[in-house]
């Protein structure tokens, strides 16, 4: 009996999107996935019945927020949270072998499948629970709870069926990179144009209407204050040197994207013909990115969480070390020495001036995280060079004056990989801090998310417009 046997009927609880009955052009795809987008956005806009919306309880956790695509007080609060702890958790266990799955079989992609999504609805009713019981909400009675928990247990199951939906061939993509672009693309827009306002600083929350009253006021009666403070000077909100700052990541993330190392290959499957594996300079992508900000985010939800139930006057010693906060501004804001107060963001360039040791321990354990992070996933998910040589002997391919032997091949790879891990680990680390440091729009968090997302949809769909226009190539590419 195998794994599939013993698990179907369990599997068979989870609820599910079916396959289209026929493969969809290209231009179908893409209009399920627009309502996909459209039905993700109008839940973010849709508050959660049986809180208010006046609680001071409200801390905006920026950095869970741009990596779980959720939106605070609304059906999204959960956002992809449940989705891609699930996913990562459950492929570190199968690509380290932990548990041993053999993803070739029909049998074992099902499997990995259906436990996927039924840890994403275990980890729904987890972050649910911690959420209301946690007191994110303040203090609520028992209706309300459960009315909330169904409502986060309801918008979590559309999130969950509208990602298999994609995966199933009904649209482009993933759902989870779609909503993290989509959440990342409606920040930089409100951040650009939002009129709320006249702020404490007599501006605006965007910055373009901010530029436009801070000139207005300079050439109307000569005072230069509000446009320097647009320039480079706000905290807390966007200014023009945030502005620059996310062009500039842009276009250096596109170019680092770019950028590969080639191995040339010969395959004697096909009688010799020469080839090239690229190994991308960001060989770990942004992963190590998202796994820094959701171990940080986590630990300030738990630390918000202790410190609000236990040490609300910061009196405790022992929860000072880990927790200290102060809340006579209406939202609780760390304070040093605490642990907590180092390991959050420092949002303003400044802070090198005010604060120099909180900016230099947070850079340094965020970039040696990132850079562990980049390791042990290389190491789980089968991108080592001993994974990686195995690949090239299958596949019958070899290097050029190498024999085809896997110690050979692990040896030469050896060489490239675990540099580029490093390196790359260490590069998305340091343009995360740089760019928290001067405000970039969206996050430098987010735009790095949305750039490898967007990269990636750029390939989906040259691949999909190459298919339509020659059929007889999806054999080729295995596409269903």
């Amino acid at each position: 009996m195998n794994a599939y046997s013993i698990l179907a009927p369990i599997l068979r609880l989870v609820p599910e999107v079916p396959k289209p009955l026929r493969r969809l052009s290209l231009r179908e795809r893409l209009f399920w996935t627009g309502v996909v987008l459209l039905t993700y956005m109008a839940m973010s806009q849709i508050p959660l019945y049986g809180i208010e919306w006046s609680a001071q309880g409200y801390e905006r956790l920026l950095l869970f927020q741009v990596i779980m695509a959720s939106r605070r007080g609304t059906l999204m609060e959960l956002g992809i949270g449940p989705l891609v702890t699930a996913g990562i958790i459950w492929q570190l266990l199968v690509g380290s072998r932990i548990i041993e799955l053999d993803l070739s079989t029909r049998e074992g992609r099902r499997v990995f499948a259906g436990v996927q999504k039924l840890l994403a609805f275990a980890f729904a009713v987890f972050e649910a629970l911690a959420y209301i019981l946690g007191g994110v909400y303040g203090p609520l009675p028992p209706v309300s709870q459960a009315l909330i928990f169904i409502q986060l247990m309801v918008a979590s199951t559309i999130v969950i069926l509208m990602d298999d939906m994609l995966e199933k061939g009904w649209g482009v993509g993933s759902a989870v990179s779609l909503f993290i672009a989509a959440g990342v693309a409606q920040q930089v827009f409100w951040e650009l144009f939002s009129p709320i306002g006249p702020m404490a600083d007599g501006l605006f929350v965007g910055v373009v209407p901010s530029l436009l009253h801070a000139t207005f006021t300079y050439v109307s009666s000569g005072n230069s204050t509000p446009l320097i403070e647009v320039v480079a000077r706000r905290s807390g909100y966007p200014d023009i040197l945030g502005l620059a700052s996310m062009v500039g990541f842009l276009l250096l993330l596109v170019y680092l994207e770019s950028m590969r190392i080639e191995i040339p290959v010969t395959s004697m499957r096909y009688g010799g013909i020469r080839a090239r594996v690229p190994l991308k300079f960001l060989y770990v992508s942004n992963l190590p990115v998202i796994l820094v900000s959701a171990l940080y985010a986590n630990m300030y939800m738990v630390a918000q969480a202790v410190w609000s139930r236990f040490n609300p006057d910061n009196s405790n010693a022992w929860i000072n070390v880990f927790a200290m906060f102060n809340a006579t501004s209406g939202r609780p804001v760390p304070m040093k020495p605490s642990l907590i107060y180092y390991l959050s963001p420092p949002r303003s360039i400044w802070a090198v001036y005010s604060d120099p040791v909180h900016v230099a321990v947070y850079a340094a354990v965020f970039i040696a995280l990132s850079i562990l992070f980049a390791l042990v996933w290389v190491a789980a998910a089968g991108m080592d060079p001993a994974s990686q040589a195995e690949q090239l002997v299958k596949a019958e391919l070899q290097v050029p004056g190498f024999r085809s032997s896997t110690r050979i091949l692990e040896a030469m790879l050896r060489t490239y990989i675990w540099p580029l891990t490093v390196v790359s680990g260490a590069v998305v680390g340091t343009i995360a801090v740089v760019s928290d440091l001067l405000g970039t729009l969206g996050s430098g968090i987010g735009i790095l998310l949305t750039v490898g997302i967007l990269v990636q949809y750029q390939q989906i769909l040259a691949r999909e417009q190459l298919i339509e226009m020659h059929p007889v190539l999806s054999k080729l590419l295995s596409v269903e």
